[in-house]
C-alpha cells in the first residue's frame, strides 16, 4: 500500500472514530441508580466464602453480597475442631465494591430489581476480603463467615475448611479444568469431581470462566443455574435434558475448600466502554492499545486539557479493552512488571509455590472473531464491507491482549521466572495459560500472531476490502514461548479455548493438557474432519491466502495427540480416538503429586446414573524429565 494511503486511511480513522467515541464510548460516571422496584437483598450472602492466595501460615477468605454491609468477619478454630463448636479466632474483612458489574436485557437473572432492562443498568456488588494466619502448614481447621446487612442482620455462612500453603513433600490433589463459560455440563463436571475424589487441595482453571465478565449473574446467580460460583461451591440447580429425561446437577462444594488459580482467557476481557451499550457489544469490540494510543493523541487537548498521566493511561484502557471485573473478583499472587517507567505490580500473570508445584500463571489469550469470509462480518480475516467508510467500526482481527513476543514485559518477567530457584528446583513445574500451543480443536487456526492488515483498492483507488493474514512463521507461541518453556524444563502445559480434551507431548518431554469439555465443543479436526479455513483462491476476486498458514487436519504445529491409556472413546469402526469432543460426555482432571499422576475421567450425561470412567493417565516430574 502506498504511503499516502496509509496517511489518508490513518487519518480518516482518527476523525471518524473521534467522532463516535465523543458519543458513545466516553467513559461516564456509573449511576448507582437502580430500577425504582424493591431493595437489594439483605438476607443472604451472594457466595459463600472461597479461599485465594495462601502462605505458609495463612490464605485470604473471600466473599460477596449485594449490600455494603458492616462487621464483615472471619472466624476459624483449630485442627479437629467440631465443625459445631465456637470457633474462636476473628478477623475482620476488607469491603470494597466491584466497579464495572452490570446487568443488561440479555441477563438471565430472576431478581426484581433487573427485569425489563432497555440498556445496561449498574449492579452493585461488595466483596470481602479477610486474612487467616496462625495457621500449622498440613492441618485444616473449620471457619465460617459472617455479614452484617445494612438493616442490623447477621447472616451467616455454613462451617468450611481452610488450610495455608502446602509444605514441599506434602500430597496435594489438583483439580485442573478450563473453559466453565456457563455451560451446560459444567455443573455436572464439577458435582462428578466431588463425587470422585473428594476434597481437593487446589484449583487450576485455565481461562473463560464466564462469557460476558462484566455481566454480574454469570459470575453469581445466572437463572439457568450456571453461574460460575454457584457451579464451583455446589449451591446451584442445573436441569440438564438428556433422552427426554431431565436430570439436576448442584455442581461441587470445592473452592470453600480449596484455593482457585485461573488464568485470563479471551471471556475475562470487556472491550470498550460505554454507558448504554449491550454488554454483549462491548465484549465485542476491543480495539488495539496502539489504536487507542494514536487515538489520544491526535486528540490530547480534547480528551485530556491538563495532561494528566493517570488520566491519559485509563482513557486508553477504558478505550481499548480491559480485565478490571476479573481482576477485582480474585486475590492472586502479585508479580513485578519488569517496567522502569512505570513500576507496577500484576495479577495477570504470576507464579506460586503449593507443596512440591510451581505453578506459572500467563496471560497468552486474543479476541475471538468468527471464521467466516463473509462481506456482511467483522471477522478474523476482513472487515465488513459496510465499514470500509468507517474505521471507527472496524475489529482489527484477532488481535493480541498482552504481547509474549521476546522484549515484552511479560516475557521478561517469565525469563526471571523460569531461572529462578523456585522454579528451577520445583518437583512439578506447571505453567497454565488459556489459548493452545497444541490441539485437534478449531481456535488454534488462524497463527497465534499480531494480525497483518492488506488494504485491496480498486483501479480508481477506492478501498474495496480490508483483509488480515496470519503467517504462522510469526507464531509468538510456537515460535517464542514454547521455546522458553521446554528449554526450561516445563513438566506440564495446561491450556483450554477448543472446548474438548486432548494431549500431546513433545520430543523434549513436556506435556500439553487441553481439558475443557462441559458442553459447548466444535469438534476435534482428525483424519477427515476439516476445521474452517479460508480457501487458497476466492472466487471472483484475486485474494488469495497461504494453504501453509492455515492448517485444516490436526495439530498445526505438528504433535501427534495421545491415544488415551486406559478407555479411550471408539469411532464408528471401533477405533481408539485420540480426544474427547462431546456434548453429552463431559470431562475433568486430576493431578495427583504424591506419584506425580494425571487422571482424566469422563461422564456421560445421557445415563446420570453411570458411573464416572478413568480414561487417561500420565505422570510428569523430575523423574519422568531424568528418563526423557
Amino acid at each position: 500500500m502506498r504511503r499516502e494511503d496509509v496517511t489518508l486511511l490513518t487519518a480518516g480513522l482518527l476523525l471518524v472514530l473521534t467522532a463516535l467515541l465523543l458519543i458513545t464510548l466516553e467513559p461516564r460516571p456509573m449511576s448507582d441508580a437502580l430500577p425504582s422496584k424493591t431493595t437489594a437483598v439483605q438476607n443472604q450472602l451472594l457466595t459463600d466464602p472461597f479461599l485465594q492466595n495462601p502462605s505458609p501460615g495463612g490464605v485470604q477468605v473471600v466473599w460477596f453480597t449485594e449490600f455494603e454491609g458492616q462487621a464483615h468477619q472471619v472466624y476459624w478454630g483449630a485442627p479437629g475442631q467440631p465443625a459445631t463448636a465456637k470457633l474462636p479466632n476473628q478477623a475482620t474483612a476488607t469491603t470494597t465494591r466491584l466497579s464495572r458489574t452490570r446487568e443488561d436485557d440479555q441477563s438471565r437473572l430472576n431478581h426484581a430489581n433487573f427485569s425489563d432492562l432497555q440498556q445496561p443498568v449498574v449492579r452493585p456488588i461488595w466483596r470481602h476480603e479477610a486474612t487467616v494466619t496462625g495457621l500449622t502448614p498440613g492441618q485444616r481447621v473449620p471457619y465460617r463467615v459472617t455479614s452484617t446487612g445494612d438493616n442490623g442482620s447477621l447472616i451467616e455462612s455454613p462451617v468450611f475448611t481452610l488450610a495455608g500453603a502446602p509444605s514441599a513433600g506434602q500430597p496435594l490433589t489438583i483439580l485442573l479444568t478450563s473453559d466453565h463459560q456457563n455451560m451446560p455440563m459444567t455443573a455436572a463436571n464439577l458435582q462428578k469431581v466431588q463425587e470422585t475424589v473428594g476434597q481437593v487441595d487446589a484449583v487450576f482453571l485455565a481461562g473463560d470462566l464466564v462469557n460476558i465478565p462484566d455481566r454480574a449473574s454469570e459470575w453469581f446467580d445466572d437463572s439457568r443455574g450456571s453461574g460460575f460460583f454457584p457451579c464451583l461451591q455446589g449451591t446451584t440447580s442445573y436441569p440438564l435434558e438428556r433422552n427426554g429425561r431431565t436430570s439436576r446437577y448442584r455442581g461441587g462444594e470445592i473452592i470453600q475448600h480449596a484455593p482457585l488459580f485461573p488464568a485470563l482467557g479471551n471471556h475475562e476481557v470487556m472491550g470498550r466502554f460505554a454507558a448504554t451499550a449491550p454488554l454483549n457489544d462491548q465484549f465485542g469490540q476491543p480495539i488495539p492499545r496502539s489504536v487507542a494510543v494514536e487515538l489520544y493523541q491526535a486528540n490530547a487537548d480534547l480528551f485530556n486539557p491538563t495532561d494528566d498521566p493517570e488520566l491519559r493511561r485509563q482513557w486508553v484502557i477504558d478505550n481499548s479493552f480491559n480485565s478490571a471485573t476479573y481482576e477485582e473478583i480474585f486475590s492472586l499472587p502479585r508479580s513485578a512488571v519488569p517496567n522502569p517507567d512505570r513500576p507496577e505490580t500484576t495479577s495477570r500473570y504470576y507464579a506460586i509455590t503449593l507443596g512440591d508445584i510451581r505453578l506459572v500463571s500467563l496471560y497468552v489469550t486474543q479476541i475471538w472473531r468468527p471464521f467466516r469470509l463473509d462481506a456482511t462480518v467483522r471477522g478474523r480475516y476482513q472487515e465488513r464491507e459496510a465499514d470500509l467508510g468507517t474505521p471507527q467500526n472496524w475489529g482489527h482481527g484477532q488481535h493480541i491482549f498482552e504481547s509474549i513476543e521476546p522484549g515484552s514485559l511479560q516475557y521478561q518477567w517469565l525469563e526471571q521466572e523460569l531461572a529462578s530457584d523456585a522454579f528451577r528446583q520445583a518437583k512439578y513445574r506447571v505453567v497454565m495459560f488459556h489459548h493452545p500451543p497444541h490441539t485437534l480443536g478449531d481456535n488454534i487456526v488462524p497463527a497465534f500472531t499480531t494480525p497483518v492488515p492488506r488494504y485491496d483498492r480498486d483501479e480508481e483507488g477506492r478501498l474495496v476490502a480490508v483483509r488480515y493474514e496470519y503467517p504462522r512463521d510469526q507464531d509468538h507461541i510456537m515460535g517464542d514461548l514454547v521455546p522458553l518453556l521446554e528449554q526450561a524444563g516445563a513438566d506440564l502445559v495446561l491450556y483450554g479455548h477448543s472446548h474438548l480434551w486432548n494431549r500431546f507431548v513433545s520430543p523434549q518431554g513436556t506435556h500439553y493438557l487441553e481439558t475443557s469439555n462441559v458442553g459447548n465443543t466444535y469438534g476435534a479436526f482428525w483424519q477427515d474432519a476439516t476445521r474452517p479455513v479460508p480457501p487458497e483462491t476466492i472466487e471472483g476476486s484475486t485474494v488469495t491466502y497461504d494453504p501453509s498458514d492455515y492448517v485444516a487436519q490436526g495439530d498445526p504445529n505438528g504433535l501427534e495427540p495421545i491415544v488415551p491409556t486406559l478407555a479411550p472413546i471408539l469411532d464408528d469402526s471401533g477405533q481408539p480416538l485420540p480426544y474427547l469432543a462431546s456434548n453429552d460426555l463431559t470431562a475433568f482432571s486430576i493431578f495427583e503429586t504424591a506419584t506425580g499422576t494425571i487422571s482424566s475421567y469422563y461422564f456421560d450425561t445421557r445415563q446420570p446414573g453411570s458411573a464416572v470412567v478413568k480414561f487417561d493417565e500420565f505422570q510428569i516430574g523430575q523423574e519422568t524429565r531424568a528418563r526423557g
